[in-house]
C-alpha cells in the first residue's frame, strides 16, 4: 500500500506541473531520504544533482510543501524569540510528511526495525527524527526549528517556542541518557530546560526533561518555564 502510495504521488508530479519542473520535483523527493540517512547539517542542492544550485530547485521544494508531502525545517542562528527572527533561510532540512512512507521510500525492509542491526544504527536515529518532526507538526500545531554550531561541533534536533520560552530537543533512537550538545546548548544561552525524547521513561533533572517518544505529542504540556 506504501509503495502504491509514493508512485501515485510521483506520477502526479507530471500532471500538474510542466515536465522540466516535474524533473526537479522528482529529484528532490528521491534526494530527501538519502540525505535524512547521512546526517548532513542541512540539506545539499549538490546531493540532489551533481552542479545544482538553490535557484533552481527552490520551486521544487516550494511545491512539495504546499503539497504537504514534506516538511521544511529551517536552521536557527541562535534561540531567541521570534524564532523566525534568527532563521537561516539558506540552512535547512527536508523530512516526509509521513515516516512509514520514508521508510518504504528508503526500501527498508519492515524487518530491520524489529530486529537489532548494527547497520541500521545511523538510518534508525533519521526515522526517530522524522517520527518527531511529523509529530510537532501534525499533532502539536508546533513549527519546529533546528540549531547547529557554526564550527559543526554541536547540533540540537529541533528547537520551538511555546508560550514565550524556548525549548531544546533532542532525539534518542534508543536508551540513551547522554545529551552532550543539548546540555551545552542549554548551559550556553542559560535556558531553562531542556527536553529529551528517547525510548527510556519519564524523568527530570533539573536541567532536562526525559519523555518516551511515543509522548511527543504531548510536548506542549511541558514548557520551560
Amino acid at each position: 500500500m506504501q509503495n502504491r502510495l509514493l508512485y501515485d504521488y510521483e506520477h502526479d508530479f507530471s500532471k500538474y506541473v510542466d515536465p522540466l519542473l516535474a524533473e526537479k520535483i522528482r529529484l528532490v523527493w528521491e534526494s530527501a531520504p538519502a540525505q535524512l540517512g547521512r546526517e548532513n547539517k542541512k540539506f545539499l542542492y549538490s546531493a540532489v544533482r551533481k552542479g545544482a544550485r538553490a535557484r533552481g530547485y527552490e520551486e521544487a521544494i516550494r511545491w512539495l510543501q504546499d503539497a504537504g508531502l514534506i516538511l521544511k525545517v529551517n536552521r536557527i542562528s541562535k534561540p531567541g524569540l521570534p524564532l523566525a527572527g534568527y532563521e537561516d533561510k539558506d540552512a535547512f532540512k527536508l523530512y516526509f510528511f509521513d515516516v512509514g512512507l520514508l521508510g518504504a521510500a528508503s526500501l527498508l525492509d519492515p524487518s530491520v526495525l524489529l530486529e537489532k542491526n548494527a547497520l541500521f544504527s545511523e538510518f534508525k536515529g533519521s526515522l526517530t527524527e522524522n517520527y518527531v518532526c511529523q509529530e510537532l507538526v501534525g499533532q502539536c500545531g508546533i513549527k519546529p526549528y533546528y540549531w547547529s554550531a557554526e564550527n559543526s561541533q554541536g547540533e540540537v534536533d529541533f528547537v520551538y517556542a511555546f508560550n514565550n520560552a524556548i525549548m531544546p530537543v533532542e532525539v534518542k533512537a534508543e536508551v540513551n541518557l547522554r545529551a552532550k550538545s543539548l546540555r551545552s546548548f542549554v548551559e550556553r544561552y542559560q535556558l531553562e530546560k531542556g527536553l529529551r525524547l528517547s525510548l527510556s521513561g519519564f524523568e527530570e533533572q533539573d536541567w532536562l526533561i526525559n519523555m518516551p517518544l511515543y509522548a511527543t505529542s504531548l510536548l506542549p504540556e511541558f514548557p520551560a518555564s
